[in-house]
């Protein structure tokens, strides 16, 4: 049996992670500058190295996060999709928060591989097809939210908001 809302902590992770991402995704200068110095065999200062850090231990924090999620996904369950959504889009829907969360892990784990361990290929992944794709599914997923709020006026936004 499903449950009605999201569970308080649910919707912790879910507000608190959707923060560090748009943080993560919008300010990416650090990094990018650190990785320019790299590259060039220019020398990097404390203060570069700080900076870069920043988008790296928030990229963890969200792996991190993640996998918190994905445990209480399992262990609490999600409410039921909304019945006045047509079938096709429940199953977009559903296809779209599993992309989300192979992102929340894959986004994080190839940063982990471009800046730790100097995988180029994976920096590549990671800041071009990666990031465009969270942007088109971060896209939808608000979409798809917004819809539901205002079109169909469903409780689907209220479930992760005030868990109603």
């Amino acid at each position: 049996m499903s449950p009605l809302s999201y569970s308080v902590p649910q919707r912790i992770l879910h507000w608190g992670m959707a923060l560090l991402i748009l943080f993560n995704l919008l300010f990416t200068d650090g990094m990018e500058h650190w990785y320019r110095l790299v590259r060039r065999g220019q020398p990097v200062t404390p203060d570069d190295v700080a900076s870069a850090n920043i988008h790296a231990y928030v990229g963890i924090a969200i792996l991190v996060l993640a996998a918190l999620r994905l445990g209480l996904r399992f262990v609490q369950g999600v409410p039921a999709a909304s019945e006045v959504e047509p079938a096709p889009l429940r199953l977009l829907a559903h296809i779209t928060h599993g992309l989300l969360y192979v992102l929340l892990f894959a986004m994080p784990l190839a940063g982990i591989g471009a800046y730790y361990f100097g995988n180029t290929t994976a920096g590549f992944v990671h800041a071009g097809v990666l990031k465009i794709l969270l942007w088109l599914l971060l896209g939808a997923h608000v979409a798809g939210a917004l819809v539901h709020q205002f079109i169909w006026k469903t409780d689907v936004l209220a479930r992760m908001t005030r868990g109603v």
